[in-house]
C-alpha cells in the first residue's frame, strides 16, 4: 500500500542529502516535492498546502543536533506532522448497551457487506462478543444472500427477512432478536445509497433515528481517493457518522483517502481492510501508518500479527526441540504454515524497517510456498521426522512425487538446514546478546 507515495516522499528528502544544515531554500525544494507528492496521491488541495506550510514553519524553527542530518530531521518533523494529520492516537469501536448497536453506511460497491462480516468475525475472536448481523438492504437480494454467506463462513448468525421491504422494522426486530437470544452487539447492514439520493439519504437518517447506535461507521473505498473524501463529507452532514472504515487499502498505491479524510470530516479512521479474507481488518493507527509511508516499515504490527499465530505451548516444544537439535520438517511445516496466516508476503516483508525498498521492483511470488510444502508432504512420515535419512535416491523419489524438479529438492534441503543452524543460534542467549551487539555496532542498520 502507499507504493507511490512513499517513493515520491523518498525522493523529496533526497533534496537534503549532503546539506549540513536546514536552509529556508533547501526546506522549500524539498517540501514543493512534498506538496507535489501529496497531490499525486490525490491529497486534498488545502490540506497538502496546510502540511507543508506547518513542516516547513516547524524545520526553520529548529537546530540540527550534530548526530542527525538535515534530511532526518525533516523526515522526523513530516512523520509528526503525518501522524497529527490521520488523527495522532487510534480509536477502537464504541460499543455501548445491551446489545450494543453498529449502523452500516456508505456508498454503493464500498465493500460495506464484506466489512461487516469482517467486523462480525473481529467482535468475535478479538472481544470475546456474540454479534448477529442484520441484513437490511431491501433493494438488492443478493445482499441478504451475500450477508448468510458471508455469516456462514465466520460462524455469525445472520438475521432477515425477506418479506418485509421496511428497512427500520427489519433492524428493530432484529434488536429485538437480539435481546431475546443473547447477542450483545447487533451489525446493522444497509444498502448502498449515493448522497445525491435525497430518498436514500433520509433512509439512513431514519434508520439511525429509531434504532439508535451507538456507533455509526462510514465504510469508504480508498482506491477512490478524493471522490472518497468528498463523500465522506457529503454523508457526515446528513448521518454524522462516528468513524470511517477505509477498505481495500492493500491495493491503495496513493494513499490520499487515508491522509486526508480525517482532516475533512474531523471523524477518526477506526478501522482498515487489508484484504478480501474475513480476518483481513486492522485497527487504524496513525503513527504506523505514518512509518510505513515514509519507508520505516511497521515492526510492532508485525509482532502484533505473528503473535495471533503464536501458541505458547507449541513454542515451549519446538524450544526444546531445537536445543537438542531435533528440530525436522513437521517442525519447518508448521512455521510455513503460520507464516502463510499473517498475510500477504509481500506485505509482511514490507513491514520490515528497510527490506520495502528492497523489494519494491521485485516479484514477490505468493505461491512460493506451495512447492516446498508439495516436497514436504510427499515425504514418509520417517523423512519428516528424521530428515537426515533423504539421500539422492529419495530427493528423487520426493522431486518425482511433488511434481517439482531435483534442484527445488536439494533447495528445500539447504534452506531447512540453514533455518535450523539459524533456529538453534537464536535460541542461546548468549548468542542473541552478541548478535544484538554487532547490530548496534553496525548503527542498527539493515545489511
Amino acid at each position: 500500500m502507499f507504493e507511490n507515495l512513499s517513493d515520491k516522499f523518498d525522493r523529496a528528502f533526497k533534496v537534503l542529502k549532503g546539506h549540513g544544515q536546514i536552509t529556508e531554500i533547501n526546506v522549500a525544494e524539498t517540501l514543493k516535492e512534498v506538496r507535489r507528492a501529496l497531490l499525486e496521491a490525490d491529497v486534498n488541495f488545502k490540506t497538502a498546502k496546510e502540511f507543508s506550510n506547518n513542516v516547513k514553519e516547524k524545520a526553520l524553527g529548529q537546530n540540527v543536533l550534530n548526530s542527525i542530518s538535515p534530511g532526518q530531521l525533516l523526515i522526523k518533523i513530516t512523520h509528526a506532522e503525518l501522524v497529527n494529520l490521520m488523527g495522532e492516537e487510534k480509536e477502537d469501536i464504541n460499543i455501548q448497551g445491551n446489545p450494543g448497536v453498529i449502523l452500516m453506511s456508505g456508498l454503493q460497491g464500498s465493500g460495506k457487506t464484506t466489512f461487516s462480516g469482517k467486523l462480525g468475525y473481529y467482535l468475535k475472536n478479538k472481544k470475546g462478543k456474540k454479534p448477529l448481523l442484520v441484513a437490511c438492504d431491501v433493494y438488492r437480494p443478493a445482499a441478504i444472500d451475500q450477508l448468510h454467506v458471508v455469516g456462514e463462513s465466520i460462524g455469525v448468525e445472520v438475521y432477515s427477512d425477506k418479506d418485509n421491504k421496511d428497512p427500520v422494522s427489519i433492524a428493530q426486530n432484529a434488536i429485538s432478536y437480539a435481546k431475546q437470544n443473547g447477542f450483545n452487539v447487533v451489525i446493522v447492514d444497509t444498502a448502498g445509497r449515493l448522497a445525491v439520493d435525497e430518498k436514500m439519504m433520509q433512509e439512513i437518517e431514519n434508520i439511525k433515528n429509531k434504532i439508535r447506535p451507538s456507533e455509526t461507521l462510514f465504510v469508504v473505498d480508498s482506491m477512490t481517493g478524493q471522490d472518497a473524501v468528498n463523500t465522506a463529507k457529503a454523508f457526515n452532514e446528513r448521518v454524522d457518522f462516528d468513524g470511517v472504515v477505509l477498505t481495500k487499502l492493500d491495493g491503495d498505491t496513493r494513499g490520499g483517502a487515508a491522509i486526508s479524510i480525517k482532516s475533512v470530516v474531523n471523524k477518526p479512521i477506526k478501522f482498515i481492510g487489508t484484504g478480501e479474507k474475513m480476518d483481513a481488518i486492522d485497527l487504524f493507527y496513525p503513527d504506523r501508518m505514518a512509518d510505513r509511508i515514509l519507508g520505516m516499515g511497521d515492526v510492532v504490527s508485525l509482532v502484533e500479527r505473528a503473535q495471533e499465530q503464536f501458541d505458547e505451548e507449541e513454542a515451549k516444544k519446538l524450544h526444546k526441540k531445537i536445543k537438542k537439535n531435533q528440530f525436522d520438517f513437521n517442525d519447518f511445516r508448521d512455521q510455513i504454515l503460520q507464516v502463510k496466516k499473517m498475510g500477504s508476503v509481500k506485505d509482511i516483508v514490507g513491514m520490515i524497517p528497510g527490506m520495502k525498498k528492497a523489494v519494491k521492483d521485485q516479484e514477490v511470488d505468493e505461491n512460493a510456498f506451495v512447492p516446498i510444502m508439495a516436497i514436504i508432504d510427499s515425504m514418509t512420515p520417517k523423512e519428516r521426522s528424521n530428515p537426515q535419512l533423504i539421500n539422492h535416491s529419495r530427493r528423487n523419489r520426493l522431486a518425482a512425487g511433488s511434481g517439482t524438479t531435483l534442484q527445488e529438492v536439494n533447495k528445500l534441503m539447504k534452506q531447512f538446514e540453514q533455518t535450523k543452524k539459524m533456529m538453534k543460534l537464536m535460541s542461546n542467549k548468549k548468542n542473541m546478546m552478541n548478535m544484538m551487539r554487532q547490530f548496534k555496532q553496525m548503527g542498527g542498520k539493515m545489511p
